[in-house]
């Protein structure tokens, strides 16, 4: 196979060289000419042998980017988990495709393609052919998710008419069951044999309902050679309606199970409808999300308020925004005093108070007073348009269980139809020795005989066997058991401030023991506070020492306005938040600052700069040992503000100390309360900090975390290293920084938390992304996670406890056909009951499991 490929990175001609030699060592790869020039390479591969997106990966591992289009596409149709994969399996066939990953939940498929070699039409054309029902999108993305939403609803009104259709003909076959069991109806009806009439009745059921089942399975077999749900129903009902047929016609002799048939195919069918509208119930709250962007936006140009379409707000534009209104987009306050509803996106009902220079988010609502705002974000790149993409990308990577599931559900349905047609063999052969073994059985008593009885011909018996056995299975209830659930997820995630970047890091998270916090910022506010200035006689009689003077420390006369104006004018080039508070205090007390002429930064340390009063140094006691300062003349000040929890530092003029200067951070008020209930959970709790180690405890021992926990002085760049020393011994640890500092750390941990990062969501390092900055979203982001997974398992649970028991009970003939068909949707509908029944959880709160509650919603939708 020819493609062409387009690649950006290259800066030579030594970098196609490079992608050559990368690529031609993979196995099916024939040849690949990169050119440099046009930054496109001719690759020509055989795709049995090797994958495009191995040959992706291999470009990608040179350090180049292969040109790729990642685009969702909503497919209608699909029935049970098998149809999934024929539907990745026909997707990927399309040449040009890398990967594709369908999600029976969502009805959706998210496609990677080379865009030089695939397209849309192509990948449509592709789920055409498999036998089902792609979405084409046309126009943008408003009107792509409109068409969506239309689909859908057609999908819902196809079954609707369907079953309404249908049940005219369906319900006199409940008097044909209860006859099964209390003989009352006559032998002719109106001198036609009552055979006749359920024919004619149940004969307009079976091929306008049993025309959709043997469609869907003979799909599924054309296209990738698989059985599927649909064939379960399509084998099952046609080998009960033909039987009967043949029995009507004198054929054979028996009884007829027209009655099976009818309810059957109907109540499979209504399954399906209450299905389709369980998904539609479950993607609602994203739906709400997009429902509460503002239509209009009240802009300031030229000095007039002018009322325009949101969409046509431009970065830059000043919004005027009154009470009870929408923010239109994300942006920043410059003028005006307000409380903001922000529970939309965080899941907080306390409105937020916003004033100048502080970030809004899109859709929130203003709550009391006017506020001007200059728009940032716009269309796409708004917060809320990015939340509902994370949880769209979420939900397209399943956690690992999910990859044992599809095993186990490519070989549920032919193991299925095998077990089946061998019990229905068995039981022509060995009728009276089966008869006998069953009615051995506890469970012969327990289910009250069923329908092993007497005076059954052995041909008419395996066939209920047969039918028994086939409808009894249900592997659409194992498919939908893990996205539904993680569907419903990441929704509640979403709506409370907490993004994943998948379903998989749900399952990561169960997993953690260790949490590593980083302080500034995520313990503290990281809104440093001057709140010392002592210059070093000060410092120095305060020790207990003589006059600075008179000791020989300092020549010069120092006072605190004169070091304050010495360490702020020097830190007024730095954007540390240490320098900022410095620079900030000096200028409240009045104190005269000059700029710097010279400025290094000396990570970890402090700084080195010139300013009018000579070649300043502002940092630790490593910076000053290092330009062969002494700083012991005020080590006892310095010992006392680490101990108060402050973060000292030395400042010194041409070689000279002048004194000790210090800030404070607050502590977050939701911060102990968070550590302590992580210490309830049995997890381990550290904290990373560049402070010393004197300030680093002191904030340490007001948390609860205890000394041996706390890794002090730790360089930005060492702190990935520090989190590798962590894991070495096994831990996997949970990483919380602020996602742009901490970006390798977060991609060093188990998991990686970036916190407080409001309208910037797409922070690609973390695993985890938290709306605010409170470490109490912590606890929300643990809880959902272990309130997901073991929602996953519970689903698996009863699809899987349910198959384990009916199917050995329909094989040993203790099932009437239509009883098998009934709990086959009533399995599905449990596992979608306990999953939407999942979408009411408060993450404030540890989850309770409600184990009947899936039982009552299945009841209230059957009955509603």
């Amino acid at each position: 196979m020819k493609s062409n490929l387009a690649i950006q990175g290259m800066s030579c001609a030594t970098c196609a060289l490079t992608i050559e030699d990368a690529v031609t060592k993979l196995d099916g790869v024939d040849s690949i000419d990169v050119n440099f020039a046009t930054d496109e390479a001719t690759l020509v591969y055989d795709p049995d042998d090797v994958s495009l997106a191995t040959i992706y990966g291999a470009i990608e591992d040179s350090g180049y980017t292969p040109e790729r289009v990642t685009t969702t596409v909503s497919i209608m149709g699909m029935t049970c988990a098998t149809c999934v994969e024929t539907n990745e399996t026909a997707i990927e066939s399309v040449p040009g495709v890398i990967t594709a990953s369908v999600n029976f939940a969502t009805d959706e498929a998210t496609v990677e393609f080379n865009p030089a070699h695939a397209s849309l039409d192509h990948i449509y054309d592709a789920i055409e052919g498999a036998g089902y029902d792609p979405v084409r999108a046309e126009g943008d993305d408003a009107d792509l998710s409109k068409q969506r939403e239309e689909a859908a609803k057609r999908e819902l009104r196809k079954y609707w008419r369907l079953i309404t259709y249908t049940l005219p003909f369906v319900l006199p076959f409940l008097a044909v069951m209860t006859d099964y069991y209390v003989p009352f109806l006559p032998e002719e009806i109106f001198g036609i044999s009552t055979d006749f009439w359920e024919f004619a009745l149940v004969t307009p059921v079976y091929v306008v309902l049993g025309r959709v089942f043997v469609r869907g399975a003979y799909n599924a077999f054309k296209n990738s050679r698989r059985a599927n749900m649909d064939t379960l129903v399509a084998v099952g009902t046609s080998a009960g309606y033909w039987y009967s047929v043949a029995v009507t016609f004198g054929l054979i002799t028996g009884d007829v199970f027209y009655e099976a048939v009818a309810i059957i195919l109907w109540f499979i069918m209504f399954g399906n409808y209450l299905e389709a509208r369980s998904k539609a119930q479950a993607g609602d709250a994203l739906r709400e999300l997009l429902e509460m962007e503002a239509d209009e936006a009240t802009v300031i140009r030229d000095g007039e308020e002018v009322v325009i379409p949101v969409d046509e707000v431009e970065v830059g534009d000043v919004m005027k925004i009154r009470p009870g209104d929408r923010v239109p987009t994300d942006g920043e306050v410059i003028g005006g005093q307000s409380a903001v509803d922000e529970s939309m996106v965080t899941g907080e009902s306390v409105p937020v108070e916003k004033g100048p220079g502080d970030e809004v988010i899109g859709s929130t609502v203003n709550e009391n007073g006017v506020l001007e705002v200059k728009a940032t974000r716009v269309g796409k790149d708004t917060a809320l348009q990015q939340i509902v993409q994370r949880v769209k990308d979420a939900q397209a990577r399943q956690p690992d269980i999910q990859n044992l599931v599809d095993k186990v559900a490519g070989v549920f349905v032919p193991a299925v139809i095998v077990n089946a047609t061998i019990w229905s063999i068995l039981w022509f052969l060995f009728p009276d020795t089966l008869t006998g073994f069953v009615q051995a059985l506890p469970l012969w008593e327990l289910v009250g005989g069923g329908p092993v009885v007497g005076g059954v011909p052995v041909f008419e018996f395996s066939v209920i066997v047969l039918a028994s056995a086939l409808l009894i299975a249900c592997p659409c209830a194992m498919g939908i058991a893990t996205p539904m659930a993680t569907m419903v997820g990441s929704t509640i995630s979403a709506k409370n401030g907490v993004l994943y970047k998948g379903a998989d890091i749900l399952e990561k998270a169960r997993g953690i023991d260790t949490i590593v916090l980083d302080k500034t910022g995520t313990l503290t506010h990281g809104d440093m506070r001057l709140t010392d200035a002592i210059p070093i006689s000060e410092a120095v009689k305060a020790d207990g020492g003589t006059e600075a003077t008179d000791s020989g420390v300092v020549e010069r006369t120092v006072d605190e306005e004169v070091l304050l104006a010495v360490a702020a004018s020097a830190e007024s080039g730095s954007e540390h938040p240490l320098a900022r508070a410095l620079v900030e205090g000096a200028t409240e007390r009045g104190v005269r600052l000059d700029e710097p002429t010279e400025f290094e930064n000396v990570p970890g340390h402090g700084i080195r700069a010139t300013v009018p009063q000579g070649n300043v140094l502002v940092g630790n006691r490593k910076l000053m040992r290092d330009e062969g300062i002494d700083p012991s003349p005020v080590e006892a000040t310095m010992e006392r503000l680490e101990r108060e929890g402050k973060t000292a530092m030395l400042v010194a003029v041409d070689g000279e100390l002048l004194g000790v200067v210090a800030n404070a951070d607050t502590i977050r008020e939701s911060a102990k309360e968070t550590i302590d209930a992580l210490h309830k959970r049995g997890l381990e709790v550290l904290m990373l900090t560049g402070d010393n180690e004197r300030t680093a405890r002191a904030v340490a021992e007001q948390l609860g975390i205890v000394p041996e926990n706390v890794r002090a002085e730790v360089l930005p760049e060492d702190k990935a290293d520090t989190v590798d020393e962590i894991q070495a011994d096994g831990s996997r640890a949970m990483m919380v920084g602020d996602g742009v500092n901490d970006a390798p750390a977060l991609t060093t941990a188990h998991i990686g938390v970036a916190i407080g990062s409001g309208t910037d969501v797409a922070i690609e390092s973390a695993d985890i992304t938290l709306m605010r900055d409170d470490p109490a979203d912590l606890l929300k982001a643990i809880r959902i996670a272990d309130a997901t997974i073991n929602k996953v398992w519970q689903n698996l649970f009863w699809a899987f406890a349910y198959n384990a028991t009916m199917i050995p009970i329909a094989s040993l003939g203790l099932l009437y056909p239509a009883w098998a068909g009934l709990a086959m949707v009533f399995s599905s509908l449990s596992v979608i009951g306990n999953s939407l029944g999942f979408r009411s959880y408060d993450p404030h709160e540890p989850y309770t499991y409600l184990p009947f509650r899936p039982l009552v919603w299945a009841y209230r939708q059957i009955a509603g």
